[in-house]
């Protein structure tokens, strides 16, 4: 069933970002006066097609998913010695330089514009998620030293304000790219009188962490962590670790083996440790103090050993609904799409240099993967997943490479600077080294997505 839905989830997600950059190109085209022949969704043999239209252009589906073109009339595919005058008129390489290159960067700035309008829809309708409150840090960590203790709520980042923990993440991801310290503004309970806040900003170096490490739960090693709730029982399973030692629901654990236990992730961590292992809880019921022992059962998945007793605990952090005004979330949306588009090339030069590693790059397995979790985990996770491979493909659509778009403008600038186009045999050779540098890219994104399946 899984995969069932993980094949329909990726054939959405390509169908949409196909579609829509290739309509990019489509209807500046027709803006512009050039005459479409083919809109194709997919490459190689068309297994399907229907004409529209007064040029009677033709809707194609081709057999290779993975992509899709737009052919115009254009006298660099063919002999133009049938058409009409009129049509010649409107021939791609007979129109001006702007035009060409409007027509060619419409496609990536579809991508783009898809994004924008995602995520503005997304703030628009207001996305429940965890608020930035955090948990209390190792005291080893980055964020103990710079004076984090727990129960802080982070206001804003850098000095931008901030409503929800992905806000909070985004921003520390960049500070890791630029290899920047972050400040954090919290607001915090004052110890003499907790009914008020105290604002105080804090430095997280954050040199400690590698742009490579940015796809694992980097903040945690910084020691930034969601709060969660106090470990106050849920339902206690029949017959489990739990109910034989006595333990009842609305039981609030203060203690494991004497060590204070502020959270419910804590009591987890505490149990999944100590498999077989008697453990001394110390806890609340209806405000008298009790001890009791349990033994965690053995559990094993995917070769690790833990303990568990078998009984509900707490984990959701508190939430916020992050909702704006139509014109507050398109800003936000633009926003985004441009952090995210300058994050996307930041990573890129980094692998190009040598910073990043080339296992980085990901192919349709992995994205095909993606596409599936977020689609079962809901439609808001499912949507702004589309929103970021559509900024994925818009930026790799632009990059310099021959074949792509990004290319073709590098062709029309220097079109533009020197007022002749580049020669036809250096364009063929352009050509074929930029095939051959898209079919190393793909070896590569293929293969690191067969390694992530075996590993």
């Amino acid at each position: 069933m899984h995969f069932l839905q993980t094949i329909l989830a990726f054939a959405v997600v390509l169908g949409v970002l196909i579609i829509v950059h290739e309509l990019g190109h489509y209807l500046v085209a027709r803006w512009c006066g050039v005459k479409v022949l083919r809109f194709s969704v997919g490459m190689g043999k068309v297994v399907y097609s229907r004409r529209f239209g007064a040029d009677q252009t033709e809707w194609a589906i081709s057999v290779l998913p993975l992509g899709g073109y737009v052919k115009m009339l254009d006298a660099r595919e063919g002999d133009l010695s049938d058409v009409s005058p009129e049509d010649l008129k409107r021939e791609f390489t007979r129109q001006s330089v702007w035009r060409r290159i409007a027509i060619v960067a419409a496609g990536p700035l579809a991508n783009f514009l898809l994004a924008i309008l995602v995520f503005a829809g997304l703030y628009v309708y207001g996305i429940p998620e965890p608020a930035p409150k955090l948990r209390a840090p190792a005291e080893q960590s980055v964020a103990y030293q710079a004076g984090l203790r727990g129960g802080e709520l982070v206001t804003a980042v850098n000095g931008e304000p901030i409503q929800i923990w992905n806000d909070l993440r985004w921003q520390m991801v960049q500070g890791v790219v630029n290899n920047k310290p972050v400040k954090l503004d919290v607001e915090r309970a004052n110890p003499n009188f907790p009914s008020e806040k105290l604002i105080s900003t804090l430095t997280i170096p954050v040199d400690s962490i590698s742009a490579e490490e940015l796809e694992g739960d980097f903040l945690v090693k910084l020691g930034i962590d969601l709060a969660r709730p106090r470990a106050i029982l849920g339902q206690v399973v029949a017959d489990g670790p739990a109910m034989l030692a006595g333990l009842q629901t609305g039981d609030l654990v203060t203690a494991v083996n004497g060590v204070a236990i502020p959270d419910g992730m804590a009591l987890v961590e505490a149990v999944r440790a100590s498999p077989g292992k008697m453990l001394k809880i110390d806890l609340l019921r209806d405000g008298k103090p009790l001890s009791v022992n349990v033994t965690p059962e053995e559990a094993n998945k995917d070769g690790q050993v833990f303990g568990r007793i078998k009984v509900e605990v707490p984990m959701v952090p508190d939430m916020v609904l992050a909702s704006h005004g139509p014109i507050a979330a398109l800003v936000k949306g633009v926003q985004k799409t441009w952090d995210t588009s300058v994050m996307t090339l930041k990573m890129v030069g980094k692998m190009i240099v040598g910073e990043v590693s080339w296992k980085n790059v990901t192919g349709p397995i992995t994205i095909a993967d993606y596409a599936g979790q977020t689609a079962r985990i809901g439609l808001i996770s499912y949507l702004s997943f589309i929103a970021f491979v559509s900024i994925s493909l818009g930026v790799m659509n632009l990059l310099p490479i021959p074949v792509l778009d990004g290319g073709h403008l590098l062709y029309y600038a220097v079109e533009v600077l020197t007022g002749r186009p580049v020669s036809e045999r250096f364009g063929a050779i352009a050509q074929r080294a930029g095939i051959g540098i898209l079919m190393t890219l793909m070896l590569v994104a293929v293969f690191n997505d067969i390694n992530r399946l075996i590993s």
